[in-house]
């Protein structure tokens, strides 16, 4: 029997399947986080690893969640995201960017959402991200944020760049403020940094 056409798409995304694990940007601002995130054919950034049969069911599941949110519900974009950790799902969720209007609703981002908040804490340490999509800077920085130990992806983001904007946004992120398509400027940072100055005395103060 021949396979089908999902089956092959299935197993061409399988073969192409990265991992991402978490790193450290604490460097020359915003820009770092493109930087940071696994860019595709990256060579010296991608570490491939042979994923397990669970984890391929992982990413399946992920893959029908982008399915279902793009070209079945079409909630959204095509992408879909899973969150394991220690061999159980804690969350699952499609893009829902169209169906929320909401420019942040990207699968990782309401995976990462669902699942600390089933866990009731603001970080998922020990977790893999299973995406259908190389993470765009939003979602790295909250996988980041969220301290997940490590993103599986299948689509590269030139597998969608007529599509999707992750690319650009990447490149825009290396630019100077001056020179970003959304222009960045600073503004009243004494203010600011006394607010600093009056959070670095709380006692009660929390790091994240």
């Amino acid at each position: 029997m021949q396979p089908s056409s999902n089956e092959s798409s299935l197993d061409a995304l399988f073969s192409s399947v990265g991992v991402v694990p978490r790193r450290r940007f604490l460097t020359a601002g915003a820009g770092i986080v493109s930087a940071a995130i696994v860019g595709a054919g990256t060579a010296e950034a991608q570490t491939t690893v042979a994923p397990s049969e669970q984890d391929r069911q992982h990413m399946s599941q992920a893959i029908q969640l982008m399915r279902q949110a793009g070209v079945i519900d079409k909630t959204g974009g095509p992408f879909g995201a899973v969150i394991v950790r220690d061999g159980e799902v804690l969350a699952a969720s499609g893009n829902s960017v169209l169906r929320d209007n909401d420019p942040s609703a990207h699968a990782e981002v309401n995976a990462i959402r669902m699942a600390c908040k089933k866990v009731g804490a603001p970080n998922l340490r020990g977790a893999t991200l299973f995406t259908s999509c190389e993470p765009c800077p939003m979602c790295y920085a909250t996988a980041y944020w969220a301290r997940v130990s490590k993103i599986y992806y299948a689509a590269a983001w030139t597998d969608y760049a007529d599509l999707f904007d992750d690319s650009n946004i990447s490149q825009d992120m290396k630019r100077p403020y001056a020179e970003r398509t959304v222009p960045i400027g600073q503004l009243m940072q004494g203010d600011a940094q006394q607010v600093w100055l009056e959070y670095r005395k709380m006692p009660s103060k929390t790091r994240y």
